[in-house]
């Protein structure tokens, strides 16, 4: 059982996680290291670094999707195309993947805070160029690819902030907070991507407009990267939270590498999971363009997007939770995974009914509560299959496989529509297109990774197992530890 007790300490400002038995007799197999009971530390300051990680993540994903709501705008200020505007859009994927192997060993090895430090400068930089490639003076024109530039200081920023959650869980908290700070952690990039659905076209009434947003969303910035730079003043607490974190990424970078995909149960994760990104990838890209065909608007497509991640956060701060207080991570993510296929089922066929408003908004909504929990989830079961493997590489692999399967999908899906003659309802403009086969695809790639996962996938626990061994120097014959954690009492 763990208690969490004893307030603030005189030092610094922490709590202490005593670890003690569930029972009052003592365990059957003696451990030496009993002689002396285990104390753990969680330090109060774990929370201001969560807040900057989530800051942080939220503000890179308003960087990432500023032009996207207000692509038309965007093109006439900047004075190019919309498959250019599109760009600005697309380099976050283009970066993300070849820069992914350096960001994992570059968390495992040099640390969260020079990592954080280091994306939060990329982020503001970012954001600054974009600014100066759109003077509001009328004697200098807007300069395209000083604002491109701007944007790949973002991308390159993204897979800095996006691969530590699970780093920081491992590191400041303990293990019956790991979920839930991953999960808020991790929900902060949906969130900043609802939030720049809203923000620019509130703030653009006019093409002019496009200085000042860029303005809205620089301020934010640069506050974040002086908190990171000034507040972040270690990579881990004095003392770890917890057994485990004593040997966060104690494996070597190419060793772990090597270690993960031999796993097998890592390697079912891997693309099971990782085809999951991909849909959600292909839904928030493709929907707006699935529902005009059948005569719904870009406001109506702008509502299920943003019903969809509403629904998401909300799911994954449940379930977090949950999982946080069972353990039962194989459990939650087989039983999300499948709710979630039937979900993808059910909107590749209600996406296909004219005037369905309340049907497709519901589905939506289901669609994201379902697969948006499973994601801070997944990425804790990934740590926990590959320990003691970094937490670093165990995450960013699967991010790289989400993206690589995404950009496939994207091409796939794009490949297989068909160009209607005829659509009288269609709010597309020219360009009108046959999604259902597309959609049937999606949900059939959907399914079936689901049912694979749902087969294949069986582990250990490894990470709460050698917790557990290494406070009771007991080992569980089951994939779980047995004992059980109380909520953390401070005084």
């Amino acid at each position: 059982m763990l208690m969490e007790d004893g307030g603030e300490a005189s030092s610094s400002s922490s709590s202490e996680v005593r670890s003690v038995s569930s029972h009052v007799d003592v365990p059957r197999i003696p451990n030496p290291q009993l002689k002396r009971l285990l104390f753990f530390k969680v330090y109060k300051r774990r929370w201001f670094v969560l807040l900057v990680l989530c800051l942080l993540n939220c503000s890179n994903a308003t960087l990432w999707l500023t032009f996207a709501p207000v692509a038309d705008q965007s093109a006439q200020y900047l004075r190019v195309s919309l498959e250019e505007i599109n760009w600005l859009s697309l380099v976050y994927m283009v970066v993300a993947i070849p820069l992914s192997f350096g960001t994992t060993w570059m968390l495992d090895t040099l640390g969260l805070r020079i990592t954080l430090i280091l994306g939060s400068w990329l982020n503001m930089l970012g954001a600054l160029l974009r600014f100066c490639g759109t003077p509001l003076g009328k004697d200098v024109g807007p300069l395209y690819p000083v604002v491109m530039l701007g944007q790949t200081l973002g991308a390159i920023a993204q897979p800095l902030i996006i691969f530590t959650p699970t780093k920081l869980a491992a590191l400041w908290f303990p293990d019956h907070q790991r979920a839930t700070a991953n999960m808020i952690a991790s929900m902060s990039n949906p969130l900043g991507i609802l939030l720049a659905n809203v923000i620019s076209p509130v703030m653009v009434e006019s093409p002019s407009h496009i200085p000042v947003l860029l303005i809205a969303y620089m301020v934010p910035a640069c506050i974040i990267c002086f908190l990171a730079t000034v507040g972040i003043r270690s990579s881990a607490p004095p003392t770890p939270p917890s057994a485990s974190a004593e040997t966060s990424g104690s494996e070597p970078f190419v060793q772990g590498l090597k270690l993960l995909l031999k796993n097998k149960a890592y390697v079912v994760l891997l693309l099971c999971f990782g085809s999951g990104i991909a849909v959600f990838t292909c839904f928030s890209t493709l929907l707006e363009q699935i529902l005009c065909v059948q005569g719904y608007t870009d406001d109506f497509a702008g509502v299920c997007g943003a019903l969809f991640i509403v629904f998401g956060i909300v799911g994954a701060a449940a379930l977090g939770v949950f999982v946080d207080k069972t353990k039962k991570f194989i459990e939650a993510t087989k039983i999300n995974m499948s709710f979630t296929a039937l979900a993808c089922i059910a909107f590749s066929v209600v996406s296909q009914l004219r005037q369905q408003k309340v049907a497709v908004a519901a589905v939506c909504s289901l669609f994201g509560f379902f697969g948006f929990s499973i994601y801070p989830v997944a990425m804790e079961l990934s740590v926990e299959c590959s320990y003691p493997v970094g937490e670093a590489s165990s995450a960013g692999l699967i991010f790289i496989s989400g993206q690589v399967q995404s950009v496939l999908y994207i091409i796939l899906l794009q490949g297989l529509t068909k160009r209607l003659t005829d659509s009288p309802l269609s709010t597309c403009g020219d360009a009108v297109l046959s999604w259902r086969v597309p959609l049937m695809v999606m949900a059939g790639l959907c399914s079936f990774f689901t049912c694979c996962f749902v087969i294949l996938f069986h582990t250990r626990y490894r990470r709460l197992e050698a917790e557990e061994q290494a406070t009771f120097g007991t080992k569980q014959s089951n994939g779980s530890p047995t004992s059980e954690h109380a909520p953390p009492v401070e005084s």
